[in-house]
């Protein structure tokens, strides 16, 4: 029965998917079958950490996080865990060799939230990589199938496209970040929270040289994994490109968004555009 269990299991992830990102879930049908649920179970696991740090305000998110932390360490000691989101994560960590170092990386920038609101560069750096750069990490074990050579050539623009559509976040939220959460994650910023256009000019000097970085990793994956990373690509460069030209008291005000429509037209471009390059792919 623990089969039915496990699919059960990698099956939450999806729902937690699909109800909390149209973008991913869209991007993750760019997947083969074979690695989706794995990409699924990552985002899940993600997903919920992060949700105690940033919404469960009226509860004692602290004592949450320990408690998270505690069936974390049991699930991936253990290989099961009756929260089937933790479940499908490390039989998804076991399967794919994730190193350990990169869940405490992130577990570490997670808990960050509940005691910063604003970075030096230092921390800042920190809490990218953590929160952003491991989780890219991660996918890619599952991309390369277990290629230690391909995934040691790739760990570079890797870490890139985690830092990018991290700040692309954190410039799209500058809004909700500072409404909701009395945070702020653009460094260096007045503790009184003062935002200045050089400010998120810099940031997005530095997101733009790791998009660039990025693309080249993205077109070494394998076609089973490309087309969806390539899809997320193009949507968070569109919407960094549309941050980019929104003023900062503008994005102070309100959210930027690409429409579920110009999403789609993005996965339909990511598809024929990939399957043309594997095509044109010299036989060797």
């Amino acid at each position: 029965m623990k089969n039915i269990y496990d699919l059960a299991s990698y099956r939450s992830g999806k729902i937690f998917t699909n109800l909390y990102s149209t973008s991913f879930s869209l991007g993750i049908l760019g997947f083969s079958k074979k690695i989706r649920k794995h990409i699924y179970a990552i985002y899940g696991f993600v997903r919920l950490a992060d949700e105690i740090v940033d919404t469960f305000f009226d509860y004692n998110q602290k004592e949450m996080f320990e408690r998270f932390k505690q069936d974390l360490d049991y699930a991936l000691k253990n290989g099961i865990s009756l929260n089937p989101i933790l479940n499908s994560f490390a039989l998804t960590v076991k399967e794919y060799n994730i190193d350990r170092k990169y869940i405490d990386a992130f577990m570490k920038s997670m808990e960050m939230d509940l005691y910063k609101n604003y970075h030096e560069r230092d921390s800042f750096d920190e809490y990218v990589y953590g929160s952003a750069e491991v989780v890219g990490l991660m996918c890619l074990k599952v991309f390369v199938n277990n290629n230690q050579s391909l995934f040691d050539e790739l760990v570079e623009p890797a870490r890139a496209l985690g830092s990018a559509f991290q700040k692309v976040n954190f410039l799209r939220d500058i809004q909700s970040d500072l409404k909701e959460r009395k945070r702020i994650y653009l460094p260096n910023v007045d503790k009184e929270f003062l935002l200045t256009d050089s400010q998120k000019k810099k940031l997005e000097e530095e997101t733009e040289k790791e998009f660039e970085k990025a693309l080249s990793g993205i077109l070494r994956l394998p076609l089973s994994s490309r087309i969806g990373v390539y899809a997320a690509y193009l949507y968070y460069y569109q919407l960094f490109n549309k941050i980019k030209n929104t003023p900062l008291d503008v994005l102070l005000k309100e959210r930027v968004r690409i429409s579920n429509f110009q999403k789609i037209v993005l996965f339909v471009f990511s598809f024929f555009k990939n399957y043309l390059m594997e095509f044109r792919r010299p036989v060797l």
